[in-house]
């Protein structure tokens, strides 16, 4: 099926997911643009000595302090960590003594509220129950970027309970952080639960962020604001140190301008953790930018839905951008392959993440100190007796409470949910001899390959008529991190479609 297409400025929205302009900013930068500057060049910045880890950090502080807080107030940042300047100032150091821990040496990083570190900065999931004593240690992939040079810039806001304390609840709110803001149009959502990293990166806050994801955690964001989110296999990176919903499903990923800032990072925060049995089986030592190459998509076999059936039969009406996203796929020598994808049932999925959040949540809490809650109980009590301006309710978490499910009944119902997503997957690959599959963001598509574990990542597009980002995404079998990586970088350097935000009310 061949598709002949030439680019236009006109776009129409993909038909489920939120889709949330400017210019494409991979060129090098100057000192007036360091906001949108990639990892990569602000890195070559500071070896040929244009630029200092310092200087850069100040820049961001000013540009958040003017943008988050003030002007359009995004709300993408929950905490500041006061240390950065410090830590910048101690990077420049040791690269002016002729020490460079790497390619993240003295680059920037934000963290979604869900990952422990051990400063003086919280660790809350959103919630004001979670204020307290900060973390005693850090979450093992924190520890790994700080090993590798990075700085820790703050915390950023997402969806509280990462969206387990009240489905009603709008995408990119929590208590501690309020409404997250989405920096092309303000008025549109953030999604979530990665809100705050997603809606950071896209506005030049930061050139990296870290986030999670149990099913669309990263790749909604991504999405909505116009970003690289990188959701990858289950058990690649370590869950440990942060605030679960259930290891079955839980995963931290990236949220990146650049594909090759999201491959920086994933050299990064790989490893085997004792504490996470699932990362035991795991690839380790990958350079994950050794593919990257504008020809990786020539002679690729990929599938793209044309149709799901099984728990929804869906036939698609596939947008202008997905359209001219699979002619640039042609463009670069990819054989496109039509599919009907089978989607499994999912029944008793949500109330397999909720058992599991309801026996994974205490475990995370007795591993916590000095904190106002111990409990989901308490948790409840909280909120109930704390219920803030907004006075949301927290109909989720009581649900969890009170789910009778006890965690090898949720372990089998994900597990089940999970192999059957796997084998469609597989299925589809050994069928018709792809190499990956290929969606805009249909909703389904996401929801299949983070059900089934396996790595994904999502990329802008182009722009809809109402000024928000559009998507696209690939996603593969197990450990497919590197062949993905290199194709999606093939198709983000034929279609140039990274846009800053207006900021539009």
């Amino acid at each position: 099926m061949k598709f002949r297409f030439k680019r236009s400025m006109n776009a129409l929205a993909p038909a489920i997911l939120l889709s949330l302009t400017s210019s494409v900013a991979l060129a090098a930068p100057s000192n007036a643009a360091l906001e949108y500057a990639s990892a990569s060049e602000l890195s070559a910045m500071m070896v040929s000595n244009e630029l200092t880890s310092v200087a850069l950090v100040q820049h961001l502080i000013t540009r958040i302090a003017d943008l988050d807080k003030q002007g359009p107030t995004l709300n993408a940042i929950v905490e500041m960590n006061p240390q950065a300047l410090d830590i910048a100032a101690a990077m420049d150091n040791e690269r002016a003594q002729g020490k460079s821990r790497g390619p993240l040496h003295g680059i920037p990083v934000l963290l979604k509220d869900n990952f422990d570190t051990a400063d003086s900065m919280q660790t809350s999931a959103g919630s004001m129950a979670m204020i307290g004593l900060p973390a005693a240690q850090d979450a093992f992939t924190v520890k790994q970027l700080r090993d590798a040079g990075a700085i820790l810039l703050g915390k950023a806001n997402m969806s509280e309970w990462s969206g387990m304390r009240d489905m009603s609840l709008p995408l990119g709110w929590s208590g501690r952080g309020g409404q997250g803001k989405n920096p092309h149009v303000l008025s549109e959502s953030t999604c979530g639960s990665s809100s705050g990293p997603a809606a950071a990166v896209a506005a030049g806050f930061t050139p990296l962020a870290l986030g999670t994801e149990t099913n669309g955690s990263i790749s909604c964001p991504a999405s909505a604001n116009g970003v690289v989110g990188v959701k990858p296999t289950l058990g690649l990176f370590s869950r440990s140190g942060i605030v679960p919903i259930t290891r079955l499903q839980d995963t931290p990923g990236t949220l990146t301008r650049t594909v090759r800032d999201a491959a920086l990072l994933f050299n990064v925060i790989q490893g085997v953790d004792a504490s996470d049995s699932a990362t035991a089986d795991a690839p380790t030592g990958v350079d994950y930018t050794t593919l990257l190459s504008k020809e990786a998509l020539r002679g690729k076999r990929i599938g793209y839905p044309i149709a799901y059936t099984g728990s929804h039969d869906t036939k698609l009406s596939p947008s202008l951008e997905m359209l001219l996203a699979l002619a640039t796929l042609e463009e670069q020598g990819a054989t496109l392959v039509p599919l009907t994808v089978r989607l499994p049932d999912i029944d008793d999925y949500i109330n397999g993440l909720m058992g599991g959040m309801k026996h994974e949540l205490p475990e995370y809490l007795a591993s916590r100190q000095g904190l106002p809650i111990n409990s989901l109980k308490t948790l409840i009590d909280f909120n109930q007796a704390n219920p803030g301006e907004e006075k949301y309710g927290q109909e989720m978490l009581e649900a969890i409470n009170a789910s009778a499910l006890s965690h090898q009944e949720a372990s089998t119902l994900i597990t089940t949910i999970s192999q059957n997503f796997k084998e469609a997957i597989d299925e589809q690959v050994r069928e018709h001899n792809l190499d990956a599959l290929f969606a805009e963001s249909d909703g389904f598509s996401q929801f299949s390959a983070a059900t089934a574990g396996y790595p994904a990542i999502t990329l802008p597009s182009g722009m809809s008529d109402d000024g928000t980002p559009t998507s696209v995404f690939f996603y593969g079998q197990q450990w497919s991190e590197p062949q993905l990586f290199a194709m999606a970088y093939s198709y983000e350097q034929a279609s140039m479609e990274l846009r800053h935000p207006g900021f539009k009310e």
